[in-house]
C-alpha cells in the first residue's frame, strides 16, 4: 500500500477505482500498521468504495485490522445521496464504550484498604462468558424498556442519578432504537446480562490521577491531581454481536437488489434510507441503550463496593462510545450535510462548544476516554475545534499481536506476577485471560495519543495509571 506522507501525523492513500474518495490515515511512521502481517490498509480502501461515502475513509492512530472496517476506523456516508449504512463499520460489539467515575479519595487513602476493595469489586462484578449480571430482568418488559431506555430507564429504577445522564452520550440513551428489529434470539442473548462486563479486553479497573496536562478542563470535568478513579470498559455483550450477525447476513443478501457491490463481503450495506437500513439502525440504536444500562448498572454495583469499603461515593465523568452509526450534521464542501457517521474502534471528541455537549462541559469541550493496555496507563482528551474526520479520535492503544500470539509470547512468564510487581492488584481473570491483555500485545497508548493529538483531533487532559483491576 502506498502511503504519502502530508504531515508527520497524516497518511494519504491515493484514490484509485473503485475507491471514491482518498484514504486518510493519522498515525506516525512508527505506529503505521505492518502490511506483511496487518491487513488493515487495505481496508481503509476498501471502505472508501461504499456508497455516498464523503471526503475520506479515515484510520485513526491505534488502527489495526478488523471485520470489514478496520478498527480505528472513521467513515461518513451522505443520507440524502444514497449513503449506505454497514454494520462492519460498527462492529460486533455495539456501543461497546468506556465510562469513568472520580471518587472524592487520594491514592495515599486507599493504603490498607485496596485489598478489601478489590475484594468487593471482584465479587460484586460479574464477568466472563457466563450469564451473570447485576440486573435479573423478570419479564419481558423490562427488557424492552432497557432497549429503549438504556441508563435512563435504569436510572429511573434505582440504578444511579440524575446527573448520570448529564455526564452519558446522548443523555443516556438514543431515541430513535426500534427493539422491534431486534431478533429473538439477540433477545434471548441478552436477557440475562444486563450488568456485566464480558471478557477480552474488557475491565473494570481502578485508578488514580497520575498526572494533569490541563488543570481548567481537568477541573470541568471533575479530576485533580491523585484522585482515585474508576473506568469501565464494556459493551452490548451477546445481544450486540447477534444483532451484527443477523444485519450482516440479511444485507448480503440485498446488495444487488440496490445495485451495491463491495469488494469485501464484510461491507454489507444497504442505503440508510432503505428499509433494511432502518431496521439496522434501530436495532443498533437498542443495542447503544442496551450497553448504556449495562456500564450504568456495573458503575451502581461499584457504588455500593466504594461507599462500603472507603466511605466514599463515585461522581460520573462521563459514558461514551466507540462503536457506533451516528446520524450527524455536518459541514462538507462548504455545505451542510446530513451524514452517517460509522466510528469503529473510534470515539466521537466534541469541541468547545458545541450543542450536544452538557451546560458544566460546553465552555471546555467533551471529555474522551482512552483505555490503555493492562498494566499501562489511560488518558482523559478533549475535542477541539475544527478536527477533521467528523470530530473523532482513536479509543485505545489498538493491537499489535492476536490473542493467539499473546497467550504464545507471555509463554513461561506470570502476567500475574509481573502486574503485582508493578504494585496493580488483579481479581479474577485466568493466567491466559490476562496474558491475551498485556503490554506486549497492543500498541504504545502514549505513542497514540501523542500522534492523534499531533493530528489535531484531540488535546491531552490527564493520564491515569491503574492500582487494580477486575478482568472476565
Amino acid at each position: 500500500m502506498d502511503l504519502v506522507e502530508e504531515s508527520p501525523y497524516r497518511f494519504r492513500i491515493d484514490r484509485h477505482d473503485p475507491m471514491r474518495v482518498p484514504g486518510v490515515v493519522f498515525a506516525s511512521r512508527s505506529l503505521l500498521p505492518d502490511a506483511g502481517a496487518d491487513k488493515s490498509l487495505e481496508q481503509v480502501a476498501n471502505v472508501a468504495t461504499l456508497p455516498g461515502i464523503v471526503d475520506a475513509s479515515y484510520a485513526m492512530p491505534d488502527v489495526h485490522w478488523g471485520y470489514g472496517f478496520p478498527i480505528g476506523g472513521v467513515a461518513a456516508t451522505d443520507v440524502e445521496q444514497d449513503g449506505v449504512v454497514s454494520p462492519g463499520g460498527v462492529g460486533f460489539d455495539i456501543s461497546c464504550g468506556v465510562r469513568l467515575l472520580a471518587a472524592d479519595l487520594d491514592r495515599t487513602e486507599l493504603d490498607g484498604r485496596l485489598e478489601p476493595l478489590m475484594d468487593g469489586l471482584g465479587a460484586a462484578t460479574p464477568r466472563g462468558m457466563g450469564k451473570g449480571a447485576v440486573w435479573h430482568l423478570s419479564k419481558d418488559s423490562e427488557l424492552d424498556a432497557v432497549l429503549r431506555g438504556g441508563s435512563r430507564y435504569a436510572v429511573e429504577r434505582g440504578f444511579g442519578v440524575e446527573r448520570d445522564l448529564v455526564r452519558c452520550e446522548d443523555y443516556g440513551a438514543v431515541d430513535d432504537a426500534n427493539p422491534a428489529q431486534v431478533s429473538e434470539r439477540a433477545v434471548e442473548r441478552g436477557a440475562r446480562q444486563v450488568g456485566s462486563l464480558g471478557s477480552g479486553n474488557h475491565f473494570l479497573e481502578v485508578q488514580a490521577v497520575e498526572e494533569v496536562y490541563d488543570d481548567r478542563v481537568a477541573t470541568a470535568f471533575g479530576l485533580r491531581p491523585g484522585q482515585v478513579c474508576v473506568m469501565i470498559h464494556s459493551g452490548s455483550r451477546g445481544l450486540g454481536h447477534q444483532i451484527c450477525t443477523d444485519y450482516v447476513r440479511g444485507m448480503a443478501k440485498v446488495m444487488t437488489r440496490h445495485g451495491i457491490h463491495v469488494p469485501d463481503r464484510q461491507l454489507a450495506c444497504a442505503p440508510v434510507s432503505s428499509h433494511e437500513g432502518r431496521a439496522y439502525l434501530g436495532a443498533m440504536a437498542a443495542a447503544a441503550n442496551y450497553a448504556r444500562a449495562n456500564r450504568q448498572l456495573l458503575a451502581a454495583a461499584a457504588r455500593k463496593v466504594f461507599e462500603r469499603e472507603t466511605g466514599r461515593g463515585l461522581d460520573l465523568v462521563y459514558d461514551i462510545s466507540h462503536n457506533l452509526a451516528k446520524i450527524e450534521t455536518h459541514d462538507v464542501d462548504g455545505a451542510r450535510r446530513s451524514l452517517c457517521v460509522h466510528r469503529k474502534g473510534a470515539t466521537r471528541a466534541l469541541p468547545p462548544g458545541h450543542p450536544d455537549l452538557p451546560d458544566d462541559l460546553r465552555d471546555v469541550g467533551q471529555p474522551v476516554l482512552i483505555p490503555g493496555s493492562m498494566g499501562t496507563g489511560s488518558y482523559v482528551l478533549t475535542g477541539v475545534p475544527g478536527a477533521p474526520a467528523f470530530a473523532s479520535t482513536c479509543h485505545g492503544a489498538g493491537r499489535v499481536q492476536s490473542r493467539k500470539q499473546a497467550v504464545k509470547a507471555e509463554r513461561g512468564q506470570d502476567p500475574r506476577r509481573q502486574l503485582a510487581a508493578q504494585d496493580i492488584a488483579v481479581r479474577g481473570a485466568s493466567r491466559r485471560g490476562l496474558a491475551e491483555e498485556m503490554p506486549a500485545a497492543y500498541k504504545d497508548v502514549s505513542a497514540v495519543v501523542e500522534a492523534a493529538e499531533g493530528a489535531g483531533l484531540c488535546r491531552r487532559v490527564a493520564r491515569l495509571v491503574p492500582v487494580g483491576v477486575v478482568k472476565g
